[in-house]
């Protein structure tokens, strides 16, 4: 039994088809066999042969059983339509959603701007003594997705799980194809460690239990854990590569 047990789920769709094709011809076979084995008794020459109510019971079961059929076969092209609906509309989904992705992705400043916003928020720290920090984010394909071509949905998820989890003066940067940063300006490191748990949750519920994608997070603060702009800048640009280059 453990051979008919294995059902791909891409195939399903069409195992259930053909599970619906047989149970009908099934029911066919044992109706038309059943009538068959009626006829003779019902319509034959002999003395045993039944009367007119014997006629009336066989060609009620007759009926019956066309109509019946007739109903299983209805039913089965109306579901058959339906799920071809649904599938075309699952698709237009699909597309709008990866046309989103790609949207919010491309809406995001790139490497160049997040320098430039470290340097100026750097500048501004200094004049004003206060910490800043820095959150980089690294997706990952997981090796239970099912292709490639889904990925940039996935990474597209995880900036909009990203998006929601910022405050109002946070930023959010793509520093490459897979890598984020976020700028937390006035954030120590206290602050900082609670936003990384927020944004580990929200990218564990972006990912779906399907584990669509892994993620590693990397965090800097100023002052207390970078004293330059430029060790700062340097810490993004190796995360930024990490995945790339992996």
């Amino acid at each position: 039994m453990r051979l008919f047990d294995r059902i791909e789920p891409t195939t399903l769709d069409r195992r259930d088809w053909q599970l619906s094709v047989v149970s009908l011809v099934i029911i066919v076979v044992f109706g038309v066999s059943l009538a068959l084995l009626m006829y003779p008794a019902v319509f034959g020459s002999n003395e045993v042969s039944a009367g007119h109510t014997g006629k009336v019971l066989f060609l009620s079961f007759c009926a019956l059983f066309v109509l019946t059929v007739t109903y299983l076969s209805n039913r089965e092209y109306v579901v058959y339509k339906l799920r071809r609906s649904l599938g075309r509309h699952s698709g237009q989904i699909e597309l709008l959603r990866r046309m989103a992705s790609t949207d919010l992705l491309d809406s995001l400043g790139g490497f160049s701007h997040f320098r430039d916003q470290l340097t100026m928020s750097f500048h501004r720290a200094v004049q004003v003594r206060e910490s800043f920090s820095l959150v980089f984010v690294r997706v990952e394909p997981s090796s239970k997705l099912k292709s490639p071509q889904e990925f940039p949905l996935a990474l597209g998820d995880a900036a909009r799980a990203l998006v929601r989890k910022l405050r109002a003066d946070d930023s959010l940067y793509r520093l490459s194809s897979s890598a984020f940063g976020i700028f937390l300006p006035n954030t120590a490191v206290a602050e900082m460690n609670r936003i990384v748990e927020r944004v580990a949750e929200g990218l564990i519920d972006a990912s779906d239990v399907g584990n669509r994608f892994t993620f590693g997070v990397g965090v800097v603060n100023y002052p207390q854990q970078a004293s330059t702009a430029h060790e700062m800048e340097r810490l993004a640009y190796s995360f930024s590569l990490s995945k790339d280059s992996a």
